[in-house]
């Protein structure tokens, strides 16, 4: 009889873990999706140039800056609660982005969803450590859910693609209303509610306005500095924004309760993994972003194909995370995520062994490599975080990691980006362009998508000419975002092995 019950206890956890990946699939692929189905909705609704960036920015701005007040919110009204309605906010905002009629209202309805899904992501990650108490399927538990979000930005392109060929651009977000429905039905009798509320204090709504306002100058600088936009406003951005990150620390500090318990951070195995999953992100975001770019604009493949010669990250990820969470008792934790930073690194040095005519096999090895280190390092460092916080503050400290795995991913695109593009235009301008008509325009200067429209319009060879020159510069700058990229993964992970050493299986000191 006990074996039966505890069978049905079981299969009642991992069926409401299956529940609690549907939001979190979905925001992990609102971002990827997006990016394909822009041009549709700038024809469609006649977007500007600053309206098409505020309907993709707008989303990242709520999410960076309510990341950490949400989840520490959940902890005092508790996180199924703050779960539900997140998600029933995101199925009312995605049917409204799916039927927009303007772009104001479109913008309106990606900030609420940014909204919803840092209401969301917090609670996904902290309700683990409710369901599961044992630390085994806790681990393994956490490593589906940080295969989740890896998957997540795979699958994105290639169901975003399909359906983009076949539906219209409101599809995209259409799609997310029948999963939300069904996190809402089935959530309250698979899921339960933390135990332990954080209720004897008040939200602290101080705490909360100076943490957004730090977060939010703070990802504007970020976005300004990757877009190549005015110095003076990314400059002034992350000066207002540590500013106002001080006083948020200050306050900490003196409150009993914090928002952030600072303490924490003494622990060298919390901060070592809140540093080590920022860094893994930042190194990754910011070299596929142009590995994605190349599949399309350098290979000239369609979406649905581009999206599908990732897909051996997702294989890899879900492999590297099961496996981490298998062995994570019996290997030291440094171990693991620093091997997973070493592969990412064999990975970045298979991008840098693409050039403009299609590689499979090189490029099956890249992607492959780099599912594998996000998937085996980004199991031990979410579960490290969580498993070394006190229960009662597991949504604040999930609310913590995934912002620095936000803002680690936004620096990324950001420093890594920079860089590249200023390869691009250097190794273009520096090319042999014998036969043009005139010095290649800024269009041409500036992205490999306005050089390769610029050639589309330019008669006979050289056409040709800009567009292999375009095509061989823009690798030029992949290679060199992938060598940086090689050298930060090389770098944290020894460091990983090194600080960790010490840190037992069960994350203890030896």
């Amino acid at each position: 009889m006990n074996v039966v019950g505890e069978g049905k206890k079981a299969g009642k956890q991992w069926a409401g873990l299956a529940v609690l990946m549907l939001p979190l699939l979905i925001t992990s692929t609102t971002v990827t999706v997006l990016f394909f189905a822009l041009p549709a909705i700038a024809a469609d609704l006649r977007l500007s140039g600053v309206e098409q960036l505020w309907i993709v920015d707008i989303y990242t701005f709520a999410l960076a800056g309510l990341l950490l007040p949400m989840g520490n919110l959940g902890d005092r009204i508790g996180q199924r609660r703050l779960l539900l309605a997140g998600s029933a906010v995101l199925g009312i905002t995605s049917a409204g982005a799916a039927f927009a009629p303007s772009a104001e209202f479109l913008i309106v309805a990606r900030g609420l969803q940014g909204l919803a899904a840092a209401s969301l992501m917090p609670g996904t990650l902290a309700l683990i450590r409710v369901m599961f108490t044992d630390t085994r399927k806790r681990q393994m538990a956490i490593a589906l859910w940080a295969a989740t979000l890896s998957v997540g930005s795979v699958v994105g392109p290639i169901v975003g693609g399909w359906m983009l060929e076949r539906f219209w651009w409101g599809s995209i977000f259409l799609i997310n209303v029948p999963l939300v429905a069904l996190v809402l039905v089935v959530g309250p009798f698979l899921i339960p509610e933390s135990p332990d509320l954080d209720a004897s204090k008040s939200f602290d709504i101080a705490s909360g306005t100076l943490f957004l306002l730090a977060a939010l100058p703070l990802v504007y600088a970020i976005k300004q500095l990757s877009s190549g936009g005015d110095l003076r406003a990314c400059v002034a951005g992350a000066a207002v924004g540590s500013v106002f990150l001080t006083l948020f620390l200050r306050r900490q500090r003196r409150l009993a309760a914090p928002m952030v318990d600072l303490s924490l951070f003494r622990n060298v195995g919390f901060s070592l993994s809140l540093t080590s999953a920022a860094v893994a992100m930042f190194s990754l975001v910011g070299t596929t972003l142009f590995l994605t770019q190349y599949l399309m604009l350098v290979l000239d493949l369609r979406p649905v194909v581009a999206g599908l010669a990732t897909s051996p990250a997702a294989v890899t990820s879900i492999l590297g995370a099961t496996l981490a969470a298998r062995i994570a008792r019996q290997v030291r934790p440094g171990f693991i995520i620093g091997q997973g930073m070493l592969s990412m690194a064999v990975g970045f040095l298979q991008v840098v062994r693409l050039d403009a005519q299609p590689d499979p096999v090189t490029l099956v090895a890249a992607t492959a490599l780099l599912g594998w280190g996000i998937g085996s390092a980004s199991a031990v460092t979410s579960d490290m975080v969580v498993a070394l916080a006190p229960r009662s503050k597991a949504g604040a400290v999930s609310g913590t990691f995934q912002f620095s795995t936000e803002f680690g991913a936004a620096l990324g695109a950001a420093v890594l980006g920079s860089i590249g593009l200023a390869v691009y235009r250097s190794s273009l301008l520096g090319s042999d362009l014998t036969g043009m008509p005139e010095v290649p325009p800024a269009a041409v200067r500036e992205t490999l998508g306005g050089a390769l429209a610029t050639a589309e319009k330019l008669s006979g060879e050289s056409g040709e000419i800009l567009r292999a020159a375009a095509r061989a510069a823009y690798v030029d700058g992949m290679h060199i975002a992938a060598v940086s990229s090689m050298a930060i993964s090389v770098l944290a992970g020894v460091l990983v092995i090194i600080g960790l050493r010490r840190k037992k299986a069960d994350y203890g000191a030896r």
